[in-house]
Formats: structure tokens, sequence, C-alpha cells
């Protein structure tokens, strides 16, 4: 106690030097903490955004390919899926429900998704989370569309506004001719669903009628859109479908039987395996932010480690008293160690709390910019080594003033320099 009470007054004494240590600390394992708490919210993010799905099927190709361009809606699909082999699996007797998706167009560079009402009874994201409606309701008509909140709010559409669909991923290509109504804005999800316009099946089909070989039918040569009701129209292909197993034992047998049906080539995967297949394809990234957060660290850690080994010669002669008071070398051994570690202990906590409360304050801004959600937890296991190894690091370099300090005589600490 008579070694801490000391310790706190020379601090003390010190101020503005003790704070800013404690403060370039602080910041040091605010962005090592920082970093793997976005680490870890990114992961649940990608991980969160399907759930309760067993399977995703679709064309051959790769299983992170099938993933992203399904889910996530990145890059674009290799083939189709018949619909009969979609309405197969959907009346299989193992199977709960299942979700069709169509891609392929676009409107002023938003993906458009056609589905049907599963989608909006059966798709999960977050655990329980459904898709809800934010105002109108979903498709209806053939030429409805449902719009995510990010949609909504970039393009300033409300509902019954007339939406363009291009064909493809660019404008060069539009279906004029056959322009959607708004029926239904969603509520935000911080999921790829706020940046997707959603048709039905019928309508994707309707939009490609007369089209012959990805071309587009001559001017004049059209169907009128009024004339394309659902009955008049028949859906040959889709570009996947999601599934769910009426019992998860059922999962990998019913993977197989879809991996290997004969009648046509499709390819089932499980969310959640390709998702740790996408991460360690993608780790190095983790890993080089992980390491200039260290880096900033030791940096930090260095600068407390120049700062008490400089303020050494300053205290030559506070030491060289404690000495001739009766204070035994190693007790200002061990003084030295305590001092930087109690820095090191409250630069910590300085870190945790700056962090921790900038999440708090923070925390619907980045929901709603990025769709990255960061929860507010106790540190894990892995934020815990990176404390205690901080801590521990600040003991272990007190040591290097604190042997100076050892080596100290009693007379060099009074000496008079001139």
């Amino acid at each position: 106690m008579f070694l801490l009470s000391l310790v706190l007054k020379s601090l003390k004494n010190r101020k503005l030097t003790t704070l800013l240590t404690i403060f370039s600390i602080a910041l040091s394992v605010m962005l090592l903490v920082g970093v793997e708490n976005i680490r870890r919210a990114a992961r649940d993010s990608f991980s969160g955004t399907v759930s309760q799905t067993d399977l995703i099927v679709g064309a051959p190709s790769g299983a992170v390919q099938l993933m992203l361009y399904t889910i996530f809606h990145i890059g674009a699909p290799t083939a189709n899926v018949s619909y009969e082999a979609y309405q197969k699996y959907s009346q299989h007797p193992r199977v709960d429900w299942t979700i069709p998706i169509s891609l392929g167009d676009s409107h002023r560079g938003f993906r458009v998704v056609a589905t049907d009402d599963d989608f909006y009874e059966h798709f999960r994201f977050r655990g329980d989370r459904r898709v809800e409606f934010a105002q109108g309701y979903a498709p209806r008509s053939v030429f409805d569309v449902v719009l995510g909140s990010e949609v909504a709010e970039k393009l300033r559409y409300g509902l019954n506004a007339e939406v363009i669909i291009a064909h493809g991923m660019s404008n060069f290509v539009q279906h004029k001719e056959r322009p959607f109504k708004v029926s239904g804005i969603l509520e935000r999800t911080g999921t790829p669903i706020d940046r997707s316009l959603y048709i039905s099946l019928y309508g994707m089909e309707a939009i490609h009628v007369d089209w012959d070989r990805g071309a587009p039918p001559l001017p004049g040569q059209a169907t009128p859109a009024d004339q394309l009701t659902r009955d008049r129209l028949q859906i040959h292909q889709i570009t996947a479908f999601l599934l769910k197993g009426k019992s998860r034992m059922m999962t990998l047998g019913l993977q197989r039987e879809i991996n290997t049906d004969e009648s046509e080539s499709l390819m089932a995967i499980i969310p959640g395996v390709t998702l740790a297949e996408m991460w360690q394809g993608i780790g190095y990234a983790e890993q080089a932010l992980q390491l200039i957060s260290i880096i900033v660290v030791l940096v930090g850690l260095a600068g407390m480690l120049m700062t008490v080994y400089s303020s050494l010669n300053e205290r030559r002669r506070e030491m060289a008293i404690l000495r001739a008071v009766g204070a035994h070398p190693y007790q200002i051994l061990l003084l030295m160690i305590l001092e930087s570690g109690l820095l090191s202990i409250a630069g910590c906590a300085l870190g945790l709390t700056i962090l921790y409360a900038g999440i708090f304050i923070t925390q619907p801004l980045i929901e709603d910019y990025s769709g990255l959600y960061i929860a507010i937890r106790w540190p894990g296991w892995v934020e815990g080594a990176y404390l205690f190894g901080v801590i521990l690091a600040g003991f272990l370099l007190g040591l290097v003033p604190a042997l100076r300090a050892y080596r100290n005589t009693l007379s060099d600490g009074l000496t008079i320099r001139v």
C-alpha cells in the first residue's frame, strides 16, 4: 500500500505527462479492440443476412459465387435453373418452404430481384427477424414493385411512383414500354434487401416477353403491357432458390439428393459452411488490420517507455532521497514497474470507455449508413487477451527504467553537478 500510494502521488505530481501517456495508450487500445469489434460485427452482419435457410440451390458454379449473387447480390449468375426443377423441390416431402430468386435486371444501379410471396412470409435475417413493410404491400399485379429502404431514400421514390427497369446492370437497354408502379416500401434491415427492388416472377417474365436470344423486339412489335396478365404468362426459368427442410437432420440428405439429381444439373450449398469458406479467403485482410493495430499499440507502449525513462534524470534526486530514508533498492525497482503498469491499466480502462461510448453514440448512424450493426457487448476472450497483453507489456517495459533506477547509487543522486 505504501508503494501504491507513493506511485499515485508521483504520477499526480506529473499530471500533464501522465495524462498524455495514458491518452496515447488509450487511443492505441481503442483502435486494437475497435478493429476486433468491427471484424466481429462484419462477420455477424454477413452471417445474419440470411437465417433459417438450410440450402441455397442454383446452377453449378462456385459455392461462394452462388451465395454472393443470390444473397448479397454481388456478381452475376452463370446460368439459370428450370422452373420445373424449382417446383419439384418446393413440393418435396422433406422440404418445409422454398423461396425463388430471379436476377438479371436493375434500376439506376440497384438490383432488381424477382420472387414471390414466400419471400415476404418465410425469409429471415438476424435470427428470427422478417421482412416488414414501412408502407404499402407486396406486389399484387404483374407490374408492381417493392423498394428497399435505401432505394426509396436515395431515389426519393414514394408509393405509386413509376419505375423503369433496365436490362442487365447498365441503363443501355430499358424496358420503357413496360413501367412498374411502386406498391410498397420495406423497413430498413441493414442487409442487401435495403439496396434492392422486388418484383414478382411474372413481372420478370413480362418484361422479357417477345425477346429473342437476348435481343429486344423491334419497335411496334412488343406485346402491349395491358395484355400481359398472370394467366397469359408462363415462368420458364429462375436464377436460384432458398430452401428450408422440415428437419435439420435432413439437410445433408437433401443436399446430396439435389447435387446428384440426374434430371437437371444443380448445386446445393449450406450457407453457414460457405460463409466460413469465404472468411478463410479474405482472412488476410483481417490479419493485416490486426497487425496494424498491434503496431499502433506497440508505438503507444514505446512512447510510455520513453516518457518514463526520460523522466529519470529529473527524478534522480527523488530516488536518492528515498534510498536515504531507508527504501530498499528492490522497492525502487517495484516502484518503477508499478508506475508503468498503472499507466497501462489506466490507458486500457480509458480506451475501453472511449470505445464503448463512441459505439453507443454512433451505433444508429453506422447502421443506417453502412448496414453494419456493432453490438455493445462485454469483451470476448480475444479482446481480453489483447488487454492482458497490453497490461503485461506495460509491467515488463517498466523493467527498463526500473533497472536503471535500481543501479543509481545514493552518492550519484545527491551529488550536485556543475
